[in-house]
């Protein structure tokens, strides 16, 4: 914009340049090969993405843990991944080693009565909307008892609903009660003399996934109840922590074996909270290498390469649009140039280094080593030896995300502060 090239020239010229540095990434991925019984390059992807989290201390298990949970839901035919089928509950308390992959469905809840069993096997349950209590009136209203008798009469009403609900699900041939809204006292009672254990206050997201997961209907009303409109999962059961009162259920061998979730331990919530982002950042990279399993190499390797095709492509572009391809080209130079910095090495020395060698060698794949200086004084190494790589989708989406920033930026003809057009 200094030179005077009009903010429009400069937005296309980072276009092209964008185009030519995506089509060179693919030009230059590499091939990681994977299978479900041979995970491991997956599990390196997700412990690189992991080193630089809170949780790195234990970012074995942690990959592990997100490569079998994306594993768990993904149908690699397809090369398709449903992360709606992964869940992921936090409970302060413990340590982030004590977390663990559920092959199931756990919620934050406990059963309705203390007395409920606290395992059911072969359960078949049913998923109500409805709430466990007779109905009320929309509208205000006001009801006047004068006598016993009145009120004997509400009383055996009252327990009439009760009964009647109870025996529809019954009869329905469910075993456990899953209930979105919450009942009282006498209806909980009532659960648990028919052999009914139940639970309450179930959030909407939490049903639809346990009616996912077992293959149940959601029923709004009870006169809907029927056999086939029930969930099924091999165990339901109450677990514990320590000495605490807070329990949490788990839903386990579910008809839909595919949904799984992920149980966050951590020394307090703040701990539990940055780890869930955690897994979260690995089970990305993972699904994105199952969608593709092209990578590119790290180290500044991949923007170096990228920088020397913009380059050369920018001195076969007429007018104005060169200059804003050859800026593009030195922008990416920045990363190697900041990686060298950091590591509190010669960032014109490294970088020229590396554009030599990947020029005479004609090798995308030499980067900023860092730790590995060889004999001629600088550390450009081989990443694909070091194993330093990232997914080919994530990068090419980090490039072209950068570059519509860019052009909604040069959008701004100018920036109005307070106070100084007073």
């Amino acid at each position: 914009m200094d030179k005077g090239i009009h903010p429009v020239r400069i937005a296309e010229g980072y276009e092209r340049a964008c185009e030519i540095a995506a089509k060179h990434l693919d030009a230059i991925g590499d091939v990681v090969g994977f299978t479900k019984e041979d995970p491991e390059p997956l599990v390196t992807t997700a412990m690189t993405t992991l080193s630089s989290k809170i949780i790195n201390e234990n970012k074995r298990k942690m990959a592990e843990i997100a490569v079998q949970a994306v594993l768990g839901v993904a149908d690699l035919d397809r090369k398709d991944v449903n992360f709606d089928m992964i869940r992921m509950e936090g409970k302060a308390g413990g340590s982030l080693e004590d977390t663990e992959l559920v092959n199931g469905i756990v919620i934050d809840k406990d059963f309705s009565h203390p007395q409920m069993p606290k395992r059911v096997e072969n359960a078949k349950m049913c998923i109500l909307t409805c709430p466990f209590e007779p109905p009320k009136p929309k509208t205000k209203h006001k009801l006047d008892i004068t006598s016993r008798e009145a009120y004997d009469q509400l009383f055996q009403q009252e327990q009439e609903y009760f009964a009647d609900m109870v025996r529809r699900v019954k009869d329905s041939g469910a075993n456990l009660v899953i209930c979105q809204w919450g009942f009282d006292d006498e209806a909980n009672h009532l659960l648990l003399q028919n052999g009914l254990p139940a639970v309450r206050w179930v959030g909407g997201v939490e049903i639809e996934h346990i009616a996912i997961a077992t293959g149940g209907r959601i029923v709004p009303r009870f006169e809907d109840l029927s056999p086939e409109k029930l969930g099924r999962a091999g165990v339901v059961r109450e677990v514990s922590f320590g000495t605490s009162n807070e329990r949490m259920l788990v839903i386990e061998d579910g008809v839909n074996s595919n949904a799984v979730t992920v149980l966050i331990r951590g020394g307090n919530k703040m701990i539990v909270e940055e780890a869930k982002r955690s897994l979260h950042d690995a089970m990305c990279v993972v699904r994105n290498l199952i969608k593709d399993r092209r990578v590119v190499y790290g180290g500044g390797a991949a923007e170096v390469s990228c920088s020397i095709a913009i380059s050369k492509h920018a001195e076969t572009v007429a007018g104005t649009d060169q200059y804003a391809i050859r800026a593009f080209a030195d922008a990416l130079d920045d990363i190697p140039l900041a990686l060298a910095e950091n590591a509190g090495l010669a960032p014109i020395e490294e970088l020229a280094s590396i554009k030599s060698r990947q020029v005479k060698e004609n090798n995308p794949n030499l980067g900023l080593g860092i730790d590995r200086p060889t004999s001629v004084g600088n550390s450009t190494c081989d990443m694909k030896d070091l194993g330093v790589f990232e997914t080919l989708i994530g990068k090419q989406q980090q490039l072209q995300l950068a570059t519509q920033v860019v052009k909604m930026i040069l959008k701004i003809d100018d920036v109005i502060l307070k106070g100084v057009y007073n």
